[in-house]
């Protein structure tokens, strides 16, 4: 597309909630045209750690209109990931305009004005795709650029094998945190401390051999009421009191966590049985840096080589979008999964929600809501432009006298 043309609809973004929502619209024979900052697709996820497993069961990693990944793994590896990713738009019906960085949005009567580093872009249709955990979020601690050790965020965390013999500060013990000491475990660091502010949710990633997450079907079924109970027993019965290892629960449930935050369960394998040997430590939040130690809120200092933040994401949304009330206070998306916005009309958001049964699943729910609406409003568009180029033809036209006799 050349700058300044228009189009139908444009997605900012080609990871899968992008991918998926252009490939509903071609189904239903709508132009999209996607535009990625990147130089390739599934950038995001070529830069996760080499280790890294979804913690999604492979019968719902699923985009609409193609097949589940082919994998034997329970729970998928990146690279499988990556090169469905890659198939997936190879078969897809759609530009993708790569390295292409949106730098401003405006909307101007029925017309989204998008401007990138290669030129203007006009679309009626705009569906934002960017992503949940665009920009890493690494708090600022009191002297923590006089700290003499290495800190990096747990998305840059690389082979397991690089810490063997180090002492390793890994915190926050969520999602990321807990996949990071899942690692770890099967490793051989000298000292591994995990510092908490909030216990996590955490469940095993099987029992039995049957994994958890192939349920996820069922506990989106249940009463929301329902499930920080139910999720309490579990953690209790496979794990039995973990406040004895420094674990305390969060003030918040996990399901209700999951249902107002976004903040998914953590599943265990091997970080908790670590833990109960007295392999690694749970200790305190943390609250400082000094140039050789780590200060912890009941004043304990630890020395670690490494500090791994597992301390989340953020969407990165505000600039572009935080003007136009379609935002929460947090900075993510009012509407997260393709619902239409009546304050902002011809705007969609994607990949944003968080449900039981993952992204992948909540892609493809988003994709179709969005096409759908999308290809309602153009019917009706085109239904009311029939209705009025009907009336016109059957208006009475004027009286002319051209070509009679005078």
């Amino acid at each position: 597309m050349k700058p300044n043309q228009s189009e139908n609809a444009i997605v900012i973004g080609a990871g899968l909630s992008g991918l998926a929502v252009a490939k509903e619209l071609r189904a239903r024979g709508i132009p999209v045209t996607i535009l990625e900052a990147s130089d390739r697709v599934a950038a995001p996820w070529r830069a996760r750690h080499p280790k890294l497993r979804l913690n999604i069961h492979r019968h719902f990693a699923r985009l609409p209109g193609h097949r589940t990944i082919r994998n034997n793994d329970t729970f998928l590896r990146k690279d499988s990931v990556v090169e469905y990713l890659v198939e997936y738009a190879d078969n897809l019906d759609a530009q993708v305009h790569f390295e292409t960085r949106v730098l401003a949005v405006q909307r101007e009567g029925d017309i989204w004005h998008i401007e990138t580093n290669k030129g203007d872009y006009h679309c009626a249709y705009l569906i934002v795709a960017t992503g949940r955990e665009k920009l890493k979020d690494i708090p600022v601690w009191p002297g923590m650029n006089e700290f003499g050790g290495k800190v990096i965020h747990a998305a840059d965390f690389a082979d397991p094998l690089e810490y063997d013999g180090k002492k390793v500060l890994v915190i926050g013990a969520g999602n990321s945190g807990t996949d990071v000491l899942n690692h770890l475990s099967r490793s051989n660091p000298a000292q591994v401390w995990v510092s908490v502010r909030h216990g996590p949710a955490i469940l095993p990633a099987g029992v039995l051999g049957f994994p958890l997450h192939r349920l996820a079907n069922l506990f989106a079924c249940l009463p929301k009421w329902s499930l920080d109970p139910i999720f309490v027993i579990m953690q209790r019965l496979f794990f039995g009191n973990l406040r004895r290892y420094g674990l305390r629960r969060h003030s918040l449930g996990g399901g209700t966590r999951m249902i107002k935050d976004g903040v998914t369960f953590a599943l265990d394998d091997g970080f908790v049985a670590a833990l109960k040997a007295g392999r690694f430590e749970a200790v305190e939040e943390t609250v400082g840096f000094s140039p050789t130690a780590v200060e912890l809120s009941n004043g304990r200092e630890i020395f670690p080589d490494v500090v791994i933040c597992a301390t989340g994401y953020r969407p990165g949304l505000d600039e572009l979008f935080g003007n136009l009330g379609a935002l929460d206070s947090k900075g993510y998306p009012l509407h997260p999964m393709g619902q239409a916005d009546v304050h902002n009309p011809g705007l969609w958001f994607t990949g944003y929600g968080v449900i039981f049964q993952g992204f992948f699943h909540a892609a493809g729910i988003s994709a179709k809501r969005i096409a759908t609406s999308i290809a309602s409003r153009m019917a009706s568009s085109d239904e009311v432009q029939s209705v009025y180029r009907i009336a016109n033809s059957k208006k009475p036209q004027p009286f002319s006298l051209k070509g009679t006799d005078q």
